[in-house]
């Protein structure tokens, strides 16, 4: 379900004819070793390809529109080896569509002071070229990211590197699906929004369908196909009883095996990344999806509670920017439930009525049956386990009317104290930075909702510079936030995205 195309990065030297053929031949085999040395460095998720120098305005304009209309090309990395004119560069960025770092090295790492002349003064100058690049592209006003630093330093490549899953991150937004079983939840405000205005700004499409409908598609799903998954869920979970009977206990897991399978033929049939659900309509369903929604989104589907198309959408959207991290630690919706205000002890519990992705947990999962008084229906079964220690974001973007904000905050992940054994759903506990009271104060200033979208596996730049290529306003909380500062944030912010 995550599988997204084979995407390169297309790498793109500026020159120009003043120094000679000899010159522009080092610039070319200068640009293909820093490429090649890219590829072999191991960090970057996606390859780097070597496009010819551009010299001229025809080039750099044919060169962008053939990196338009390449599916395969996320994004395009462009480096002024020497000096390039750069209103030779003007139309070609104008029509430029793809995200665009600006790569601001040099070949050689240290001046060579023994024989440093003009002939290689006149060569090596990015300092001077990605100048004057740097200038136009400001003055254009083009998002791009930069990174400064010589190519074979491994802080730099991991640099390229987080910048290019924010890239596939800009590519593969145009193509999330949202699919809404029924609407949101009655006088909940956070999780309505402007699907018109989110489809021009991130490209997403957001449509509803009857909650009958798919339905129908969980009730074609024949007994063996049922029971051949549940036999899955029994090797592969703990299986918690509790002194339920385990016939019946089973006949409820396979009610959400039913589900799963149901809902991701009709997913597939659909076309859809992403789904949202609301107990207050659950039609003919027999339980409020659970266990069947968590083994979705460990798939790679994006999932929203009480019809919060956004959520579901970020959660899509970040597991496509970390799809292939190496350990991944995982991505997963989740919504702020309670706090633990002891001093020096301070967090939130983190955890939903039954949705958590198990992409998160730290040791054993199981499947609990227990009843839910939302929903009106039968004890759903879910899966239920604590989540892992760690650094992680926690992301959401509001509409506030008249435009978007994503809000981004630093969490550190920990260990709660104690077991829990009489709440039956999955868990994280976190402790916002700074920390827990400017951290809770902040959030609320900003408009942040209860729900979000989580990972372990992106930081705040990479979701960041996505919310500068889409247009929005992003918002930081983190160690280095005070409230009087923010406050100004959130005023400087208003005034510019208004």
């Amino acid at each position: 379900m995550l599988a997204t195309k084979n995407y390169r990065f297309w790498f793109c030297t500026g020159s120009q004819d003043l120094y000679g053929d000899e010159c522009l031949a080092h610039v070319a085999e200068h640009a293909k070793i820093i490429v090649g040395k890219l590829n072999e460095s191991g960090l970057l998720p996606y390859e780097v390809v070597w496009k010819p120098t551009l010299i001229t305005n025809e080039l750099i304009r044919k060169t962008f529109n053939e990196a338009n209309v390449d599916e395969e090309c996320a994004g395009v990395i462009v480096w002024c080896h020497t000096f390039s004119p750069a209103k030779s560069w003007i139309l070609g960025l104008k029509e430029l569509r793809k995200p665009l770092l600006h790569f601001h090295t040099q070949f050689n790492e240290e001046i060579p002071y023994d024989t440093i002349d003009m002939d290689f003064m006149n060569e090596n100058q990015a300092a001077h070229g990605d100048r004057e690049w740097g200038h136009i592209v400001t003055r254009m006003g083009m998002e791009r990211k930069i990174v400064v630093g010589h190519w074979s330093d491994a802080n730099v490549q991991s640099r390229i590197a987080s910048w290019m899953r924010t890239a596939v991150g800009v590519i593969e937004s145009s193509r999330i699906r949202v699919m809404r079983v029924a609407d949101n939840m009655r006088n909940v405000a956070v999780t309505e929004g402007d699907k018109v205005e989110a489809q021009l700004k991130f490209g997403w499409e957001v449509d509803t369908y009857p909650v009958n409908e798919i339905a129908e598609a969980v009730a074609a799903v024949s007994w063996s196909d049922t029971n051949a998954l549940v036999d899955e869920y029994y090797q592969k979970y703990d299986i918690l009883l509790e002194g339920r009977d385990p016939e019946e206990f089973k006949r409820h897991v396979a009610v959400q095996a039913q589900i799963e399978i149901g809902f991701e033929r009709f997913l597939k049939e659909k076309n859809y990344h992403a789904i949202v659900t609301h107990f207050g309509d659950l039609g003919a369903l027999k339980q409020l999806p659970g266990l069947a929604i968590q083994r979705l989104e460990e798939k790679g589907y994006g999932f929203g509670a009480e019809g919060d198309w956004k959520v579901a959408a970020m959660v899509r959207l970040m597991k496509i920017m970390t799809a292939g991290v190496k350990d991944a630690k995982g991505t997963s919706m989740l919504e702020d439930y309670t706090y633990n205000l002891v001093k020096g002890k301070e967090g939130i519990l983190q955890a939903h009525m039954l949705e958590v992705c198990p992409s998160i947990a730290d040791g054993p999962i199981s499947i609990k049956c227990q009843p839910l008084s939302m929903g009106d229906r039968e004890d759903p079964a879910r899966l239920v386990f604590t989540s892992k220690e760690g650094k992680g974001i926690a992301v959401s973007l509001i509409d506030l009317g008249n435009r978007f904000r994503l809000i981004i905050n630093d969490v550190d992940c920990k260990k709660v104290e104690k077991p829990m054994p009489k709440l039956p759903v999955a868990t994280n506990f976190w402790t916002p930075q700074p920390d827990l009271y400017t951290g809770a104060e902040a959030w609320i200033l900003a408009g942040g909702a209860h729900h979000t979208a989580f990972t372990y596996d992106l930081v705040a730049e990479q979701m960041g510079d996505w919310a500068n290529a889409m247009g929005i306003e992003a918002v930081y909380i983190d160690k280095d936030t005070n409230i009087r500062d923010f406050k100004k944030d959130l005023m400087l912010g208003n005034l510019f995205y208004r």
